[in-house]
């Protein structure tokens, strides 16, 4: 940026004291920034902004030249927003050589090696691999047969593995490609990372190797990477390229977020020192990086509890195929359309064959994707995962509480020209029958039976049972006759039953004769919609809003194998010679208007209705 060296001349005004300060110690330090620092975009207009500082002749400078590091430190985070570069001043610093590694025997340098390493076989033949050391390719090509007879051999055969780098906290760029390419095929070879590499200004790609030394793990063994907020470096770059190549879950805290490399340079002739990234990691898959945000869990745990979490999400996943195949075989024999419920589970199972389920690291994330695959294939939102907790009243409820149950589930009201208003949201379950219709009668029918017109309101109305519909709709019909209000297709038994209305009823009849609407929207569902559906299609009643919701007849639970979940199954449908009748399309109102004023339209119909009738 152009304001680099401007922002680091103006921090030292904040001093009240004077100090020999040479534009030089400004001129070098931009200079190691140019040439070292790994996102040189950032540095854009930089010498701009060293002929500006190095023409101030009013600079004020500090006493203290630690003192002076640090604001010159603060600057130049300030400004390139990168917490990673920092200047000091060390006299006595000496930079570290890295030792050259020693010329032993390859069995002693394993063992070296081997103390790094744990490895052992858990219960349900679940493979733990402990590793603080990430080797390079140098190390590895020295006693990579050795590593492989005393640790790969024991966790090769396993059928699950769990990585632990919550330990690691060094290792060679050099050894991302072995480890990574051990959890791969070997066709077609993947791009792992891309390092750029500032003062060569050149980029390196490391890529999945064809060939290893012994077998590799493969793609279809679960494989668990714990971490903890110390894990950082190269093991953070192992731990972000198998997660996003979909390879590992990664269960533990987020890592440091360290550095590919960082350089501690010296700036000219003095005793300033600048640490500087010089290198950087660019994923080819996110395009983004580990370094200084580090690599986020996929469950998110404390450290200490990451080993049993990760046992946990093993487990699980063993029991997913049998899960998903148990669902795809309910559908296929119970789902309401046979030919889209064994389509559906074909498709399914197809999924689960691919791997889309080998990621699942949760009950709640089975649940979430099973219901979701099973409504996009089907395209049907009542075919999916449920509590298997059907709207049913209490079997122990006393006659006073079902009173007060009653009275908050319907609202009724009586308008001007004696139109008569309803409003119920669920066609409830009920197991005390005789009683609640009673009350029912004696609390809500009672008061608006005697009116001449009837608007149901069912705009909010999410559907519930289908046991009470017959009988509900025997209400606006004599009772002359029996009327087939419907007829019903049952897919398990293969058998098609008449809904037919009810001969004796609770109450008295509003008849066939007084006027009855019907208020929806997009809202009106399940049951209600098949409510709305019988009265329409038999000229009962006038629908007025909007659309429905085109959902199912009431779905029925079934247990997935012998898991805790339970799979929601509309198993009926209504048996049209036309083909479907409102499930999955919806049904048109007569009126068509905005739900929220349906109620308005409603009674203005009404009332002109009876005005012309003075």
């Amino acid at each position: 940026m152009t304001q680099v060296l401007v922002v680091l001349v103006s921090l030292l005004a904040f001093s009240n004291v004077l100090y020999a300060f040479s534009p030089t110690l400004i001129r070098d330090m931009a200079k190691v920034l140019m040439d070292n620092y790994c996102s040189p975009e950032k540095l854009a207009g930089m010498e701009e902004a060293i002929d500006a500082a190095s023409s101030n002749t009013e600079i004020l400078a500090i006493e203290d030249p630690t003192v002076l590091a640090t604001v010159l430190t603060d600057g130049v985070k300030s400004t390139l927003r990168d917490p990673r570069v920092k200047v000091t001043y060390e006299p006595d610093y000496v930079p570290e050589v890295p030792p050259a590694i020693p010329d032993i025997p390859p069995e002693q340098l394993a063992a070296v090696v081997k103390d790094t390493v744990n490895v052992e076989v858990l219960e349900d033949n679940i493979a733990y691999l402990k590793i603080q050391h990430i080797i390079g390719e140098e190390v590895a090509q020295k006693i990579g047969s050795l590593l492989l007879e005393h640790v790969w051999s024991k966790v090769l055969p396993t059928s699950a593995m769990i990585l632990d780098l919550r330990y690691a906290v060094t290792g060679e760029m050099s050894g991302i490609p072995y480890i990574v390419s051990y959890y791969t095929d070997a066709e077609p070879l993947i791009h792992i990372d891309s390092i750029y590499d500032r003062p060569s200004d050149s980029t390196s790609e490391l890529w999945s190797m064809p060939t290893l030394l012994g077998t590799r793990y493969g793609t279809s063994k679960p494989l668990i990477i714990l971490t903890s907020k110390n894990t950082i470096g190269v093991a953070e770059d192992v731990a972000y390229s198998l997660k996003n190549l979909k390879r590992a879950t990664i269960v533990g805290e987020k890592t440091a977020g360290g550095s590919v490399k960082i350089d501690k340079i010296k700036v000219g002739d003095t005793d300033f020192y600048v640490s500087v990234p010089v290198a950087k990691s660019i994923n080819p898959i996110t395009g983004k990086s580990w370094e200084v945000k580090g690599v986020t869990p996929d469950v998110r745990v404390d450290a200490e509890d990451a080993m049993d979490a990760a046992i946990a999400i093993i487990k699980l996943r063993a029991e997913i195929p049998m899960i998903v195949k148990a669902a795809a075989s309910l559908v296929a024999k119970n789902y309401a359309f046979e030919s889209i419920g064994v389509d559906v589970a074909e498709k399914l199972e197809a999924l689960l064959n691919s791997g889309e389920y080998s990621m699942v690291s949760s009950k709640k994330q089975l649940k979430e994707k099973l219901s979701a695959d099973l409504a996009k294939l089907s395209g049907d939102n009542c075919l999916k995962i449920t509590d298997n907790s059907p709207t049913m009243l209490p079997t122990d409820a006393s006659p006073e509480m079902l009173i007060e149950l009653i009275k908050v589930s319907f609202q009724t009201d009586v308008f001007e020209n004696n139109i008569g208003y309803l409003r119920f949201d669920m066609f409830g379950e009920f197991n005390q029958i005789v009683v609640v219709a009673q009350i029912i009668v004696e609390q809500v029918w009672n008061k608006v039976v005697d009116t001449d017109a009837l608007i149901i309101d069912l705009r909010n109305n999410a559907g519930g049972s289908i046991n009470p519909i017959a009988g509900f709709c025997s209400y606006f019909f004599d009772a002359d006759r029996e009327i087939v209000l419907d007829k019903l297709y049952d897919r398990p038994s293969g058998t098609t039953k008449d809904l037919v209305t009810l001969q004796e009823l609770t109450g008295r009849r509003y008849g066939s004769k007084k006027i009855l609407l019907i208020l929806t929207s997009s809202a009106t569902a399940g049951a209600a919609e098949e409510f709305v559906y019988i009265m329409k299609n038999l000229g009962r009643a006038m629908i007025v809003g909007e659309p429905t919701s085109g959902s199912c007849q009431p779905p029925n639970p079934f247990q997935v194998g012998d898991s805790d979940i339970f799979l929601a199954i509309p198993t009926t449908h209504s048996d049209t010679a036309q083909g479907l009748a409102w499930e999955g399309t919806g049904i048109a109102p007569h009126i068509p208007v905005p739900a929220d004023t349906a109620l308005d339209t409603a009674k203005g119909i009404l009332n002109k209705h009876f005005s012309g009738q003075k």
